[in-house]
């Protein structure tokens, strides 16, 4: 044996050197504890001698206080008072390189350490990586323990990424050529978690412990048992660690030494964190929610049944919402059911899906790590026990994951059918895993939800009744739903801590010595039962040297009045963050720029100090002093700020100036990381970009965040980007590049806007749009310019003006040949026409639109247009040729391009033309008489309208729908649908709308014996109609008036007649023949009852004829 002190080769069997006289040691074979060359066995674990012996560790492996990180060394060192003599949980590990006793045999001892040195950093480098202490460095292998001296509450998990870790990295080192042949390079790992008592620590950092039971022996022995490359644990880490990582259950084994088998687990691969429920330490005594407590078992256990609930929790920041639910999943109760958890942030408002995302990577158990392929399997196999989900479901689930989509239909579908594709995916991928057993998901915080996320939250909560599944939310009380009365809806509002509870939890806290009684009062006042800021006061007390001593055993050192007492969170936290020491506080701000969860990578890339080692240290100490928590820590590690309040206290408390540069040193480091193109949103670079004043950059992310908005249809949140990207252009030179961006921004807003109804702001938007395409002289913009201001005259019911600004639109695309303004223009024009009443010209403009080409336009960009494709205008104008032939009374063409339409727009699946095909169609059917296939059909298109928040056809449809419910004898129905049109019409502006809703609620008023309200309503619609030469409208408003002058009898007979013959006169000049044959009818019996049978019969005669020329019953006469 070669000496380790003086390196003389000594006898195999001399147990002193024979140059130096120092004791001859070798590490077991077994567990590598140091032994005399003679002993037979080890020791430490009782394992035989081999033959073969291990070359000694060089220097470098000498002692902990050689190989250990600094940072965590003077953690170490720092904790010695603390845990000396101490009972302390840990997990410990044991691992090895496989047969390495054959493999050194062979060599000397330069070639065997040039083979096991490589191994051995990385087992170390994997558990530091984690925080734990590599307390022995043995020949093949290392020992180190996990909650001791550094103590982790979640010991077990760190100790399970170390294994899975080094196996990774040993791995990779295997996969590399070298030259040294012959050697399998594999490691096998044992865990088990348990108590020891530390007895010293040493100035090398050398733990002295006494192992209790057989926390030690057993350890050592699975990685003795465990095959190369794997990873085994026993029963008691496994308990630790269920959630956070997978296992294969491999039965009960003896092992040697124990007298009972033991179930053995293998270590299979990582879970993902699992949000901050999961990263909770130094919790207080849970008090005064015992109800909800009760309520939230009562409520799974009817979940278990198959009677799915939801539950809600509400309460103010602060009351404690988080931790109620932390107490409830981890109490028996949730036991058996598998947890999913997610939850929104303030700053992801605006990013659609978000939380959903977080929560499929959790139900897919995707890692970070896993590449495409592997996050394609996994979602594939989560659906194999269900073809016809499959079928549907993984298209919109990996898109939802920014995964390529091998689908050609899925590239079809519009963001509307997407939307309803990816709601109908996540919740039967929920639902579907509630068949293997009962399963909880958990939604945090869904006061800030974004819209996307409240739709499927909506459609999750209407499939739940049938399923073995527990939702459950919480929220501030801001936060509005629609869930209130469902039956299986319950909310457990979290009110402050009743005074008694308050005053158990201080004492908890504080402890009771005596002398405290006035300062707990003052806690329970001044923190109103908030339990967070409760907690943050003591903190501070402490922090600030009013109490000392340890937790539920404090005393007061100084008077409490010598001390500012914050009145609010706010202060507590800003204050708290003002002690901090310098360079600490300083690195807190950095991590507050990058947001409320905190990548360390990230915060290393902006943190003053360049020192890798400084900065983790610096992080470290944040989060012993609890603002931050590792809420990941495998494969990356990731920080998260306590508290929301916390974050947003600091964030506030940064500089502007050097937050903007924090903000931007953060853009150029995800760009160089390629944030957003490997699965990251690109919201967050949107953020940072605007932030940190990066006009440019920010436009440019701002406008593909308002993208993938308007993609899936969440247009609330594209005006939000877009309303973000029109500032940050303000702050760009002006040229023509930035112009024609500005220009572009403000009409894709416009079309957000639009699909919302928000039409006042839409108009303010096309102005700026519009003095911007001047500025520029660029026709192709400034023609769609005039086609929105076009458009939005004609809403306000300046139709001439509207009519010519669209017919200068029309011109400029028919110059430039633009396909897209060509189809919008045309369209747009016949709605002009069509609301003045000039009924043949609007059907010649749907004519021009239908019988544009489709194949060119497929390659057209449609993305300014509510419609959303060729196609989509095409089955829109269909359908309103149908509506214009209807009016003349051309029915049996109408009715059949109207189901011509409506089967186009079914085809497409897109909302608008789904909605407003079905509009127009019932309004024929309407015009002509068929009352019940009109209802029908309106009744389906307001559906449509309201499911798709279609706010500028609710009013069209609403008030159709109203008026044939009143005539087929619902008048109450009637005239709550017509008053909410007209609300609706009121609320956005649509001027258009007022004089048909007005005309039919005076004729609904009329049917329920209202005259004097008929008589107003029908007043207002022929004053506003003439106004703006809506001529339809008029005539229809004169007729109603005729009717309310016919009601008063003789009296009334001569105002009457002028009525209905001024409503002929116009509805002749408008081709409007149904109006025409009704005037006609109307005056034959206002004549016959006045005893002018002459008269009468020609108005009767000539009411048969035009019915009979129109395909249609003239009715009674």
């Amino acid at each position: 044996m070669k000496c380790a002190r003086c390196g003389h080769e000594n006898t195999p069997w001399a147990r002193f050197c024979e140059e130096c006289g120092t004791v001859l040691q070798v590490a077991c074979a077994r567990c590598g504890q140091a032994r005399p060359a003679s002993a037979k066995f080890c020791p430490e674990c009782g394992h035989a001698s081999g033959v073969a012996s291990y070359p000694l560790a060089p220097a470098r492996f000498a002692s902990p206080e050689v190989y250990t990180p600094r940072h965590l060394a003077e953690k170490i060192l720092t904790s010695r008072g603390a845990i000396e003599g101490e009972r302390k949980l840990v997990t410990v590990l044991f691992a090895d390189l496989e047969d390495s006793l054959e493999q050194i045999a062979r060599r000397d001892p330069e070639e065997a350490r040039r083979l096991l040195d490589p191994v051995l950093e990385r087992m170390v480098d994997a558990v530091h990586r984690y925080e734990g202490m590599v307390n022995q460095v043995m020949g093949d292998g290392i020992m180190a323990l996990f909650g001791a001296p550094v103590a982790h509450e979640d010991h077990a998990v760190r100790a399970c990424y170390a294994a899975l870790t080094m196996q990774k990295m040993v791995g990779e080192f295997a996969r590399v050529p070298r030259s040294t042949p012959g050697a399998e390079v594999r490691i096998r790992v044992g865990l088990n978690s348990g108590e020891v008592v530390v007895r010293s620590l040493g100035g090398d950092l050398r733990m002295e412990y006494s192992a209790v039971g057989r926390t030690t022996h057993l350890a050592a022995r699975l990685e003795k048992m465990a095959a190369p490359g794997t990873v085994l644990i026993a029963p008691a880490t496994r308990s630790l660690v269920s959630g956070y990582v997978r296992v294969k259950p491999l039965g009960a084994m003896q092992v040697r030494g124990l007298d009972e088998p033991v179930d053995i687990f293998e270590v299979v691969g990582a879970e993902s964190a699992r949000s901050r429920l999961e990263a909770r330490a130094g919790l207080s005594r849970f008090v005064g929610r015992e109800v909800q407590l009760t309520q939230l078992q009562d409520a799974l256990t009817l979940a278990r049944r198959g009677q799915g609930q939801v539950v809600a929790v509400v309460g103010e920041a602060g009351m404690g919402k988080s931790r109620l639910y932390w107490e409830f999943l981890r109490a028996a109760g949730g036991e058996g059911c598998r947890i999913l958890e997610t939850g929104c942030f303030s700053y992801q408002r605006t990013a659609a899906y978000r939380p959903v995302v977080d929560l499929l990577r959790v139900l897919f158990r995707i890692n970070d790590a896993d590449d495409s392929t592997t996050i394609r399997s996994k979602v594939a196999e989560t659906f194999a026990s269900d073809h016809d989900l499959s079928a549907s479901a993984v298209s919109p689930i990996l898109w939802l994951l920014e995964l390529p989509v091998d689908d050609a239909a899925w590239a079809t579908l519009d963001p509307e059918q997407r939307r309803q594709r990816v709601v109908a995916a996540v919740t039967g991928a929920l639902l579907l895993g509630s068949r293997a057993r009962p399963l909880i998901v958990l939604f945090e915080d869904l006061h800030w939800a974004d819209a996307e996320t409240q739709t499927l939250l909506d459609a999750l909560v209407e499939n739940l009744p049938s399923h073995a599944v527990l939702m459950l939310v919480s929220f501030r009380p801001e936060y509005r739903h629609r869930w209130g009365l469902r039956s299986y809806y319950h909310e457990l509002r979290l009110a402050p801590l009743p005074p008694q509870p308050a005053a158990e939890l201080v004492r908890d806290i504080v402890g009771t010595d005596r002398a405290l009684d006035p300062l707990k009062s003052l806690l329970v006042a001044r923190t109103d039962g908030n339990p967070f800021f409760l907690e943050e006061m003591v903190r501070t007390l402490r922090e600030t040297g009013v109490l000392a001593g340890e937790r539920g055993a404090y005393w007061l050192a100084r008077a409490a009045d010598a001390v500012n007492v914050p009145p609010t969170v706010h202060a507590i936290l800003a204050a708290r963050v003002d002690r901090l020491p310098e360079p600490d506080k300083r690195l807190l701000q950095s991590a507050a720029v990058v947001g409320p969860h905190v990548p360390f990578a990230l915060v290393r890339a902006i943190a003053e100090d360049t020192d890798d080692e400084r900065v983790r240290a610096g992080l470290a100490r944040l989060r012993d002093a609890e603002f931050l928590y590792e809420s990941r820590l495998y494969p990356d590690l990731v920080y998260s700020f306590r508290h929301t309040l916390t974050h947003e206290v600091v964030y506030d408390g940064v500089l502007h100036e050097r937050r903007r540069a924090l903000h931007a040193g953060l853009v150029q480091a995800m760009e160089d990381m390629h944030w957003g193109r490997q699965g990251e949103p690109v919201e967050h670079l949107a953020h940072h970009a605007l932030r940190g004043e990066q006009w440019e950059r920010a436009v440019v992310y701002l406008r593909q965040a308002a993208a993938r908005a308007r993609e899936r249809a969440a247009n609330r949140e594209a005006v939000a980007w877009l309303e973000q990207a029109v500032a940050a252009l303000a702050h760009l030179r002006e040229a023509p590049a930035t112009l024609a961006q500005a220009i572009d921004v403000r009409l894709d807003l416009r079309g957000a806007l639009y699909a919302l109804g928000e039409f006042e702001t839409m108009l303010v938007v096309i102005h700026e749009a519009e003095r911007l395409a001047r500025s520029l002289g660029d026709a192709r913009r400034l023609g769609w310019v005039a086609f929105h201001l076009g458009e939005s005259l004609r809403l306000a019911g300046r139709l001439n003006e509207g009519r010519e600004l669209l017919e200068r639109a029309r011109s400029t695309a028919d110059e430039l040949h633009d396909l897209p303004l060509q189809v919008a223009t045309n369209q747009y024009l016949g709605l002009a026409r069509h609301a003045l009443g000039d009924y043949v010209g609007a059907a010649a403009n749907m004519r021009t639109v239908v019988s544009l080409p489709l194949e060119k336009a497929e390659t057209t960009d449609f993305s300014h247009s509510l419609a959303g494709s060729h196609a989509g205008f095409r089955a829109v104008s269909t359908a309103w040729l149908a509506r214009c032939l209807a009016e003349t009374g051309t029915f049996t063409e109408a009715i059949a391009l109207g189901r011509d339409a409506m089967q186009a727009a079914e085809a497409l699946g897109h909302p608008y033309p789904h909605a407003f095909t079905r509009w127009a169609l019932g309004s024929v059917h309407a015009l002509r008489g068929d009352l019940g296939d009109a209802e029908v059909l309106l009744d389906a298109a307001l559906t449509g309208a309201e499911a798709a928040n279609l706010a500028v056809v609710l009013p069209q449809v609403m008030r159709m729908l109203g008026w044939v419910r009143a005539v087929r004898g619902r008048l109450e129905e009637g005239l709550v649908l017509l008053t909410r049109a007209l609300a609706v019409a009121e609320l956005m502006r649509i001027d258009i709308a007022y004089p048909a809703i007005w005309g039919q609620l005076g004729e609904v008023h009329m049917l329920g014996g209202g005259v004097e309200d008929a008589e107003r309503f029908g007043r207002l619609a022929v004053e506003r109609a003439h106004a703006a030469g809506q001529r339809g409208d008029e005539a229809r408003g004169l007729r109603l008036l005729g009717d309310v002058s016919a009601s008063r009898g003789v009296a009334g007979v001569t105002a009457a007649e002028r009525w209905y013959l001024d409503a002929m006169s116009l509805a002749e000049l408008a081709a409007m023949r149904p109006l025409v044959t009704r005037c006609n009818l109307d005056l034959g019996r206002l004549l016959r009852g006045s005893g002018d049978e002459a008269r009468a019969a020609a108005h009767f005669a000539a009411a048969r004829e035009l019915s009979y020329a129109m395909g249609i019953s003239p009715g009674p006469i």
